[in-house]
């Protein structure tokens, strides 16, 4: 089975931590829902579709005669399983109940609300432009559209935010009853706004202290709740795991559509150019603008051992080669011996104590 991802990357305003790729020439959406649908006829595959993401930028920033003729030309260039989910991601001040009414009804089956915080003091310093209200009607208008699947993004580590306002944030999201909820560390990538405040000293990073007490917080605020932790940023409630995603942490085949975009085949990645205009002339023209690479066995070691280590499953041992599964084995007992990972039927997997340092852990495992 395979996957299929399509970037969006409109957005009507620019969030300062952002660096994923993204415009906010929205003239350009109607040329580029053309340009995607094109781009289906130079990415065939025989394999059924187990799941759709639609991720941004703002999909929600397509018209919604543009979102039904992305979703009626999947259905019409693939083999989508009866079953298939299907996600948009969201924001909240682009949805009323009339628009999630129409989602619904074309066939999304799972929504992503870029929520990030419930303080609107919070929420303009990183410039989302919806309000905490907004948030709270959009998952109310989602629930009243007919959507019992909803996933909701949180950032934790905002400069300024308090352990308080945390809390604050989980119990809010808690008293929605929503399906699944993905979170994130603040994190500043060079070039955004975000990044060149906390360099010029007009905003400080959160420490590593208070970060580590924030994310246990959530564990321990989510698991008490009846979530499972299943992914280092994810929890679910019991058979409410994103599909789509744990297929790229199971290291399955996906096809990205899209300016940006990535796809991989299972032996070799490639990426659409991060170029909107370049990308729409490629496609018009029957070709695709990309770059790729063949995963050498070294990658796909370093890459069982990263994915593999941010689930709770952990990494199959089974799975490595008898040279690498030696190497990760020794690797690992002194780490094993510090309580920082353990094994359980094969599985390699990070302890709780390992979850803080879980990169440092990731790189001591690596070739």
């Amino acid at each position: 089975m395979t996957s299929i991802y399509i970037h969006i990357p409109f957005c009507k305003s620019r969030c300062h931590y952002c660096d994923f790729y993204s415009t906010t020439e929205l003239g350009l959406r109607k040329r580029y829902t053309q340009a995607v649908v094109e781009e289906m006829d130079l990415r065939p595959t025989t394999d059924s579709i187990s799941s759709v993401y639609l991720g941004g930028g703002t999909p929600t920033q397509l018209e919604l005669d543009d979102l039904q003729t992305i979703l009626s030309s999947i259905r019409r260039h693939y083999q989508l399983l009866p079953e298939a989910e299907i996600t948009i991601e969201a924001n909240p001040g682009d949805l009323n109940l009339q628009a999630l009414q129409s989602l619904r009804q074309m066939g999304f089956n799972r929504l992503s609300i870029g929520v990030q915080s419930f303080n609107d003091q919070l929420l303009r310093l990183i410039n989302r432009r919806h309000t905490a209200k907004q948030a709270l009607q959009a998952v109310s208008d989602a629930r009243e559209a007919g959507f019992d699947n909803i996933s909701l993004d949180l950032i934790y580590g905002i400069p300024t935010q308090t352990i308080n306002q945390l809390k604050t944030d989980i119990q809010q999201t808690l008293d929605l009853n929503i399906e699944h909820i993905s979170t994130y560390c603040m994190t500043y990538e060079q070039g955004t706004l975000l990044t060149k405040m906390i360099e010029t000293g007009a905003l400080y990073a959160t420490d590593d202290d208070t970060l580590n007490q924030m994310f246990d917080l959530l564990i321990n605020s989510l698991i008490n709740n009846g979530y499972e932790h299943y992914e280092v940023s994810n929890f679910a409630k019991p058979n409410c795991y994103s599909r789509h995603n744990s297929a790229y942490w199971k290291g399955q085949p996906y096809i990205g559509l899209g300016a940006a975009a990535h796809s991989y085949d299972g032996k070799k990645r490639q990426w659409n150019i991060a170029d909107i205009d370049k990308y729409i002339q490629g496609v018009t023209a029957r070709y695709l603008n990309i770059e790729e690479e063949t995963l050498s066995s070294t990658d796909f070691y370093n890459e069982k051992i990263m994915l593999g280590l941010r689930t709770a499953r952990g990494v199959d041992l089974s799975q490595l080669q008898e040279n690498d599964r030696l190497y990760c084995s020794t690797h690992a007992q002194p780490l094993i011996d510090d309580g920082l990972l353990e094994i359980n039927n094969q599985y390699l997997k990070s302890t709780r104590k390992g979850l803080n340092i879980l990169n440092f852990i990731t790189l001591k495992l690596m070739q």
